[in-house]
C-alpha cells in the first residue's frame, strides 16, 4: 500500500477538523481564551429557540449542548474539541471505507460520487435513501429536493441519519439518536471546499482496498501530536500519541502465525494452515528431552471455538486483523459454516484492550469490515465485540448508580463521600456483587495511564462473567434507571473481565516509554508491581502479558531490541531464559522500522519452562532499510541454511556474562569467555566527571587565549598545572580509532575548585586525571573505536578512559573485528558503556606476538596522530600541509597531487597493519571460520581517507573532488590565518592566539611575520569589490605568489579557483581565477570557517545586512575594545564616501546614456544606493557599538562574547541560540 497520500492528508485533516469543530463550538457559546480559560455563554430562551451568545439554535438543541458544556468543564475545552474532532472523523473514515467497498445498505454513495467529482451520490436518490435511513421524514425531504435549493440541508439529515443506522452495528462508533456531537458536525458540507473533500479527493480510492487503510490513517492523524510530546514527560491523555506506533503488515503475519497459528500446528501439524502462513518459521529439531517436554503440554486436540486471542495494545487493530485471517482458516478447516464464522470469531476468539477511544473505535470498525467481507448479514447480528478502551472509574457517582441499578430488586441507601473509603455505610453491603463491583472500579481510577498492565485475578474470570451477563440483561430488559445504571457499569466489568482470562495467544506491539519521561503515577505503579521490569513500559508489558497467558499459551511481540543485551534488562532475560522458551526472533537492522529510529526486534515466547529449546533466530543487520527487512526475513525462513539465519538451545546464552541473547556467538566465542580474561580485571575502566553546566565549564579550545591552556603535554609538571586554568577534555566525539578527537579543554583551575562547588556537578575518579589511557565515545554513531590519549588533562562522562600496563596491546585489541564482534552482542546499541567494555574477554597472544601487536598499536597511533594534527583544530597543527610541501614542487597542484599521493600510502599501510592485527587476534581466539582480517578503505578512520570523511555513497570522482575542493579551502584558511597573525610563514604553529591584541606588536617587530606580513589591526574586509588595500582577495594572490613563486601565479590561481568550482561553489562561465576566489571568500568562506569551528567561530563576520554593503572579519584573539572605532573610520566612513562618489558618478553617467545603457547604469545605481543606505544604516549601530568600548572575556567562550554585538554580526542566533539582542 502506498501510503504518501495518507501521510500528506490525516495530519492536516487533524487541524481541519479540530478547527471545524472549535468554529460549532463558538456557535453555542462554548470557547476558551489564549490562557485556555472556559469561556461559557448564557442560554437565553426565546420560545422555540435557545440564544447562545450571537447565535440562534433550536431549543431541542438546549440538553445536547448542557452536555457539551458539561464536558468541557470536566475535561477542558482542548480535550473535548480534540475528542470531537476524532469522532468525526473516524466516522467518515468508516463511512468511505463502507461506501467504496458497497457496505452500506441502500448501495449509494454517501461521501462522493462514482461519476461526479465533486458530488454526492445520494443527492441524487433522496426517495431511496429517506426510505432505507428516514421512511418518516421521506415526503419532507423529497418535497426539499424538489425546491432545488435546500441539499445541504438535505445531505446533512442523510449523513446523520446514516450515522444513526449504523449505531446498531458499531455503537461504538457511531452513538444513538441524541448524540451531543451531532451538533459540532462542520458544516458547508455539500460545498466544494467542504471538509468531506480532503478526505474523498486526498486518498485515491485504490488506496482504500485494504482495511489496513484504517490504522494507516489513525497512525499519520496523531503524527504531529506525537512530535509535539516525544522525549518529554508525557500526560496521559498524551500517551497513546507518544507510544503507539503501526506495527508493519510483513511483522504482524510473523508475529500472530507463530502464535496462534503456531498452537494450531503444534497439535495439527500437517494441518494445511501451514502452507497459507507466508511468515511461519518451522520449529527447529529438537533434543529427545525437548520433544518429550513438548509432548507433554500439546493438547490431543483444540477446539477453534476455545482459542482465544488478547492484543493488550492493540492499537487500530492491525494485529487482530491477522488473527481474524488465521482463525478463518482454522474453522473452515474443521469445516463451519462460512456464514457463521465471523460472527464466532468476533465473539468468541478475538480480544482487544487500549487506553486510546479512538484507536478501539478503528480497530472495532476493522473487525466488524473483515467479517462484512464474509458475512452480508454481519451488520444485522448484533455482535458483541471484545474490543474495549480502558475507561477510568474516578468520576463515577456509584451510590447513585448502585442504587439505580436496584440489581437485587430492593431500593438501598447511603452515600460515599471518598469513592473508595471502606467505612462508608455501603461498603459494608453483604452483595457480592457490589463488592466485586468495588474492587473492580478501585482497580481503574488511571487506567488510561496504566493501560492493560493494570491486573485482574484469574480467579475473578467466572464471578466477573456472571456479573457482566447479569448487567447486559438489564440494560436490555430492566427499568429506565436500571438501564442507565448497567450501562454505566458494563464498560468496566467488560474490561476487568477480558483482564481475568488467560489467553492462548497474547500478541502486541507494546508501548515504549522510557523511565525518564514516566509521570510519577506509572513510576510508582511499575516499582510496586513490575519490580525489576520498570526499566520501560515494553519490559513490564512483556512480563504482563506472560501473566495474561495459558501455561502454554504463546507470546508475540515487537519491541525494542535493548532487552536482548543491556544490563538494566538482565532481569527480563533471565526470566525468559531460564523459565520459558523463545520459539523464534527476527533482529531488525537497525533503520529497519519506518517510522521511528529505534533499534527493534520481533519474536515469540511459549510461556513453558522450555530453557533448552533451539529457537530460530533471523538476524538482519547486514541488510539496510525497511523495504529489506520482510525480503530477506522471507529468505531465510524458506533456507533455513541461510547466513543470517540461526538455531541456538537458549541456555547457551547463560555462558555469557549479562546473558545477553547472542544467538549468533558461536562456540568459540562462548568459550572466550571461560579462557580469557575481563577486560576489567586487565585494565581499570573509569568514568569521567559531569560538570552539571558544560556551557560554563567546557570550551574549544580555539575559544580561549592560548596563554591559560596546557596542550600537547604528556609530562605531569605541578608548575605548569598549578598555573593552567584550561585542561584537554576527553569528551567522546565523532568515530574515530587510534588518536584524535582532542578539540575540547575544560575549566580545572584550581584543582577544579569552580566545578568542584557548582550545584550538579558530579566529580568522578579524579585519581585517574592526567594519566595515560585508552578513551572512546559512550555514544557512537558507528562502531566501537578507541583511541590513545596520553595528554595531562581530564576526562568527562561522555568519553570514558580506561588505564593499564598493556595499554597498546589493549588498543590493538579493542579496535579488532574480534573486538567488535564481541561487542555487537555485548552492547549492540550505540552506547558503549563501562560495564559492557568491561565484560570483554582478554586473551593474550605469545610472546612474540604480543610485541607484534603493541609495535602495530604504536604505529597506527603515529599515522592517526599525523592525519589529526594537519587538521587546523589541532592544537598540535604546524602549517599548512600544501604549503609544506611547496618547496619541492613548482606548482601549488604538484603540491597537491604530492599529498594526495602521501595520504594514499598511508591509508594503504594502515590497512596492511589493520589486517595483520586481525589476523593475529582471529587466530588468538581460534576465530579463522567465523571472521576474515581483511580491511576495506572504509574501515581507516583518517581524514585524509574521502570515504571515512565524507561518508559512503559517493562514486571516485566525487570523493576525488571533494577531497581536492577540501584541501583548498584548509589552505585558504590557513591564508587568512596566516593573514590574521594566527600562523605565520615564517614560524611552525600557533604564532598569535593570545586576548586583546596583547603582545602582538612585539611578535611583529621579532620578525614573526616578515614573510608574509600579517594585518595590522586584525580586520579584514571581505567584499564583493576590490574596495581597500587590504582586500582580502589581494592578498591571498599576494600569499600565492610568496608561496610558489610568480612564474606559475596565474596557473595557482587557476587551479585554486577549479578546485573550489569542484564542489564549494558553483562554476560561472566567463568568471576570472580571482573573481572566482572573490566569490567564494564573499559567499561561501564564512559558512565553512563555521562548520569547521562547529559553530565557534575564531573569525568574526561583522557585515552591514543583506545588501552585503560591508562585511569584514575580525580575529577574536585581537580584538580590543577599540577594534569597532577602529572598523568604522578605517573602512565604513572612507566606503561610504566612495559609495556616495560612484552614486555620484553614476547619475551623472545616466543623464548622458539612452537605451539598454542607460537601463544598466540605473540598474548599478539602484545597487549601489541601496548598499549605501544600508551602510549609512550599519555605520550609525556601529558608532553606538563603539562608543561603548566593548570588551570581552575570551574564557566566557564564543557563545557569550559574540551576542554581545547586537546585529553588528552574521548568524548571532546560530552560534549564540538567540536572536540578536540590540542594546
Amino acid at each position: 500500500m502506498n501510503t504518501n497520500n495518507i501521510k500528506k492528508y490525516a495530519p492536516q485533516s487533524r487541524n481541519q477538523f479540530r478547527d471545524a469543530v472549535i468554529q460549532k463550538l463558538t456557535t453555542l457559546g462554548i470557547s476558551a481564551d489564549k490562557k485556555s480559560n472556559l469561556q461559557i455563554a448564557d442560554a437565553e430562551l426565546v420560545g422555540e429557540t435557545v440564544r447562545y451568545g450571537q447565535f440562534d439554535y433550536p431549543k431541542s438543541t438546549l440538553t445536547r449542548r448542557d452536555r457539551l458544556v458539561k464536558r468541557a468543564r470536566e475535561q477542558g475545552f482542548d480535550v473535548l474539541v480534540e475528542h470531537c474532532a476524532y469522532t468525526w472523523f473516524n466516522r467518515l473514515c468508516a463511512i468511505r471505507y463502507m461506501e467504496i467497498h458497497g457496505y452500506l445498505d441502500h448501495g449509494f454513495r454517501m461521501l462522493s460520487h462514482p461519476d461526479n467529482p465533486t458530488g454526492f451520490e445520494v443527492l441524487d436518490h433522496v426517495p431511496e435513501v429517506a426510505e432505507a435511513l428516514l421512511p418518516e421524514k421521506k415526503a419532507q425531504l423529497v418535497e426539499m429536493k424538489l425546491s432545488g435549493n435546500q441539499d445541504e440541508a438535505i445531505y446533512r439529515e442523510l449523513l446523520l441519519a446514516q450515522c444513526h443506522a449504523l449505531h446498531r452495528a458499531m455503537p461504538f462508533l457511531f452513538e444513538a439518536v441524541d448524540d451531543e456531537a451531532e451538533l459540532l458536525l462542520p458544516d458547508n458540507l455539500t460545498r466544494t471546499d467542504s471538509i468531506l473533500r480532503g478526505l474523498v479527493d486526498g486518498i485515491p480510492e485504490e488506496d482504500w482496498q485494504e482495511v489496513e487503510v484504517i490504522g494507516w490513517l489513525y497512525q499519520f492523524y496523531i503524527s504531529e501530536k506525537k512530535d509535539a510530546v516525544i522525549g518529554k514527560v508525557v500526560k496521559s491523555e498524551d500517551i497513546p500519541a507518544a507510544t503507539q506506533l503501526f506495527t508493519p503488515n510483513w511483522i504482524v503475519q510473523y508475529l500472530v502465525q507463530n502464535s496462534v497459528g503456531r498452537q494450531w500446528l503444534q497439535t495439527y501439524p500437517e494441518s494445511p494452515l501451514k502452507g497459507k502462513m507466508d511468515y511461519y518459521i518451522e520449529p527447529a529439531e529438537q533434543t529427545p528431552e525437548v520433544q518429550a517436554q513438548l509432548a507433554a503440554i500439546t493438547p490431543s486436540s483444540i477446539e477453534p471455538e476455545s482459542i482465544k486471542v488478547l492484543d493488550p495494545a492493540c492499537g487500530s487493530g492491525h494485529i487482530l486483523i491477522e488473527a481474524y485471517n488465521v482463525l478463518k482458516n482454522i474453522y473452515e478447516e474443521r469445516g463451519y459454516r462460512a456464514r457463521d464464522i465471523p460472527q464466532l470469531i468476533l465473539e468468541n476468539n478475538i480480544f482487544g484492550l487500549d487506553i486510546d477511544d479512538r484507536a478501539a473505535q478503528l480497530s472495532g470498525f476493522a473487525l466488524l469490515m473483515m467479517a462484512r467481507q464474509d458475512d452480508r448479514r454481519i451488520f444485522t447480528r448484533d455482535v458483541r465485540l471484545n474490543i474495549v478502551s480502558l475507561q477510568e472509574s474516578l468520576h463515577l457517582d456509584i451510590a447513585k448508580l448502585w442504587q439505580q441499578l436496584n440489581f437485587h430488586q430492593q431500593s438501598q441507601t447511603g452515600s460515599i463521600g471518598d469513592m473508595f473509603a471502606e467505612n462508608t455505610p455501603l461498603s459494608h453491603t453483604d452483595s457480592a456483587e457490589y463488592q466485586l463491583l468495588m474492587r473492580t472500579l478501585k482497580r481503574f481510577v488511571n487506567a488510561k495511564t496504566l493501560g492493560s498492565l493494570i491486573q485482574v485475578p484469574q480467579e475473578e474470570e467466572a464471578e466477573l462473567k456472571a456479573f457482566l451477563d447479569a448487567l447486559y440483561r438489564l440494560e436490555q430488559e430492566g427499568d429506565f434507571q436500571q438501564k442507565t445504571a448497567a450501562k454505566a457499569f458494563i464498560p468496566y466489568i467488560q474490561q476487568a473481565w477480558i483482564l481475568a482470562q488467560r489467553y492462548d495467544a497474547v500478541v502486541a506491539n507494546p508501548p515504549y516509554m522510557g523511565n525518564l519521561y514516566q509521570t510519577p503515577t506509572i513510576k510508582k505503579f511499575l516499582s510496586d508491581h513490575f519490580k525489576n521490569y520498570d526499566k520501560d513500559l515494553f519490559s513490564a508489558f512483556i512480563i504482563n502479558n506472560l501473566t495474561l497467558s495459558k501455561n502454554n499459551g504463546n507470546l508475540g511481540l515487537m519491541t525494542p531490541f535493548v532487552w536482548m543485551f543491556l544490563s538494566s534488562y538482565e532481569c527480563l532475560r533471565g526470566e525468559i531464559i531460564s523459565n520459558r522458551g523463545i520459539t523464534s526472533l527476527i533482529q531488525l537492522e537497525y533503520s529497519g522500522f519506518e517510522g521511528a529510529t529505534v533499534p527493534i526486534c520481533t519474536f515469540c515466547v511459549n510461556k513453558s519452562n522450555l530453557p533448552d529449546y533451539i529457537g530460530n533466530y533471523i538476524r538482519l543487520s547486514d541488510f539496510k532499510g525497511a523495504i529489506n527487512q520482510s525480503i530477506k526475513t522471507i529468505e531465510a525462513i524458506k533456507n533455513p541454511d541461510s547466513t543470517w539465519h540461526y538455531k541456538t538451545k537458549q541456555s547457551e546464552f547463560k555462558k555469557i556474562p549479562g546473558s545477553p541473547i547472542a544467538y549468533w556467538a558461536s562456540k568459540n566465542f562462548r568459550l572466550a569467555f571461560d579462557n580469557g580474561t575481563a577486560f576489567g580485571e586487565v585494565a581499570k575502566a573509569r568514568k569521567g566527571l559531569s560538570t552539571g553546566n558544560n556551557d560554563l565549564f567546557i570550551r574549544l579550545w580555539q575559544e580561549v587565549s592560548i596563554e591559560k591552556c596546557l596542550l600537547g603535554e604528556t609530562e605531569k609538571k605541578n608548575d605548569k598545572i598549578a598555573a593552567t586554568k584550561w585542561f584537554p577534555l576527553a569528551k567522546g566525539g565523532d568515530f574515530r580509532k587510534w588518536y584524535g578527537n582532542k578539540t575540547q579543554i575544560i575549566n580545572w583551575e584550581n584543582d577544579g575548585v569552580d566545578i568542584k562547588n557548582y550545584s550538579g556537578s558530579v566529580i568522578r575518579n579524579k585519581s585517574y586525571y592526567f594519566q595515560t589511557g585508552l578513551t572512546w565515545n559512550d555514544i557512537s554513531s558507528g562502531n566501537f573505536s578507541m583511541r590513545f590519549h596520553d595528554e595531562i588533562g581530564v576526562f568527562e562522562g561522555k568519553g570514558p578512559m580506561a588505564f593499564s600496563d598493556l595499554n597498546y596491546f589493549l588498543l590493538a585489541f579493542m579496535n579488532s573485528k574480534v573486538a567488535r564482534e564481541f561487542l555487537s552482542f555485548l552492547s549492540p546499541t550505540l552506547n558503549f558503556n563501562i560495564g559492557d567494555i568491561s565484560k570483554t574477554p582478554i586473551i593474550k597472544p605469545n610472546t612474540i606476538l604480543m610485541k607484534e601487536v603493541e609495535l602495530i598499536s604504536k604505529k597506527l597511533i603515529d599515522i592517526s596522530k599525523g592525519d589529526w594534527d594537519k587538521q587546523e583544530y589541532s592544537w598540535d597543527y604546524k602549517q599548512n600541509s600544501l604549503v609544506a610541501m611547496s618547496s619541492s614542487v613548482e606548482t601549488l597542484k604538484e603540491s597537491y597531487l604530492k599529498r594526495r599521493h602521501k595520504e594514499v600510502m598511508e591509508i594503504k599501510e594502515c590497512i596492511s597493519l589493520e589486517t595483520r592485527n586481525n589476523e593475529i587476534f582471529i587466530s588468538t581466539y581460534s576465530l579463522n571460520n567465523e571472521l576474515t582480517p581483511k580491511v576495506s578503505f572504509d574501515d581507516i578512520t583518517l581524514l585524509s581517507n574521502p570515504s571515512y570523511k565524507y561518508g559512503r555513497g559517493l562514486n571516485s570522482d566525487d570523493y576525488l573532488n571533494r577531497a581536492q575542493c577540501d584541501n583548498v579551502m584548509e589552505l585558504i584558511s590557513y591564508i587568512i590565518g596566516c593573514m590574521m597573525g594566527r600562523y605565520s610563514l615564517d614560524r611552525e604553529g600557533l604564532v598569535y592566539a593570545h586576548e586583546g591584541n596583547k603582545g602582538f606588536a612585539e611578535l611583529v617587530a621579532e620578525g614573526a611575520y616578515k614573510t608574509f606580513p600579517a594585518d595590522n589591526d586584525g580586520i579584514l574586509p571581505l567584499m564583493d569589490e576590490e574596495w581597500f588595500d587590504d582586500d582580502v582577495t589581494s592578498r591571498v594572490k599576494e600569499f600565492v605568489r610568496t608561496v610558489w613563486g610568480e612564474e606559475h601565479l596565474q596557473e595557482n590561481l587557476e587551479f585554486i579557483a577549479e578546485s573550489l568550482c569542484l564542489y564549494a561553489i558553483k562554476p560561472k562561465k566567463g568568471e576570472s581565477a580571482l573573481d572566482t576566489i572573490r566569490r567564494y571568500l564573499s559567499t561561501q568562506f564564512w559558512k565553512d570557517h563555521m562548520k569547521m569551528y562547529k559553530k565557534r567561530p575564531i573569525y568574526w563576520l561583522f557585515s552591514s545586512g543583506k545588501e552585503k554593503a560591508f562585511e569584514c572579519l575580525v580575529y577574536l584573539h585581537r580584538y580590543n575594545d577599540a577594534t569597532l572605532a577602529r572598523m568604522r573610520t578605517e573602512y565604513v566612513v572612507p566606503l561610504l564616501a566612495r559609495y556616495q562618489a560612484n552614486i555620484d558618478r553614476l547619475n551623472e553617467q545616466v543623464d548622458g546614456a539612452s537605451g539598454g545603457e542607460a537601463t544598466r547604469l540605473k540598474r548599478e545605481r539602484d545597487s549601489l544606493s541601496k548598499k549605501f543606505n544600508e551602510l549609512r544604516s550599519f555605520d550609525d549601530r556601529l558608532r553606538h557599538y563603539a562608543d561603548m568600548r566593548i570588551s570581552i572575556d575570551l574564557d566566557d567562550g564564543v557563545k557569550v562574547n559574540y551576542g554581545k554585538f547586537g546585529d553588528l554580526l552574521a548568524d548571532v542566533k546560530a552560534i549564540t541560540g538567540n536572536a540578536p539582542e540590540i542594546i
